[in-house]
């Protein structure tokens, strides 16, 4: 063959010797008393013990397991950009205009994840967050 011509594809003689190899093969295969090309012993048919345990006291996966999970939690009151020089120069009682407004519901973030949102309370002198609306997950 020279260089200008191409060739296609396996003849139909090759195609037919290709066949008949693959069944010579897999009739080998399936005969027990034949070891494989690479010297593993035949297949034999093996007995499986029954695998039916006894239940555990305790389910394995449990939601306590979960209890020791650490996550990150951040609360977002809202935004704003400063220039360093601003922000250098903030005290003690300082003022920061946010992007949102008050009474609206602030962010909240899981491993930096929107999931909730809510609205922030005072309950003893404290700062508390009311989970208002599950962030469905945007896949």
């Amino acid at each position: 063959m020279n260089h200008t011509q191409t060739r296609s594809g396996p003849s139909t003689g090759e195609l037919e010797r290709l066949l008949d190899d693959t069944q010579a093969a897999l009739s080998a295969a399936q005969r027990d008393d034949r070891p494989s090309a690479h010297g593993t012993p035949p297949l034999q048919a093996y007995q499986l013990e029954d695998l039916q345990g006894t239940p555990a006291a305790e389910p394995l996966h449990g939601m306590d397991l979960l209890g020791d999970v650490e996550l990150d939690l951040r609360i977002e009151l809202g935004r704003t950009q400063m220039k360093l020089e601003d922000v250098l120069k903030l005290r003690q009682g300082s003022v920061i205009a946010l992007d949102k407004l008050a009474g609206e519901p602030v962010d909240i973030y899981i491993n930096g994840r929107l999931i909730a949102r809510g609205e922030v309370l005072v309950m003893n002198e404290h700062f508390c967050v009311r989970v208002t609306e599950l962030v469905g997950s945007a896949v």
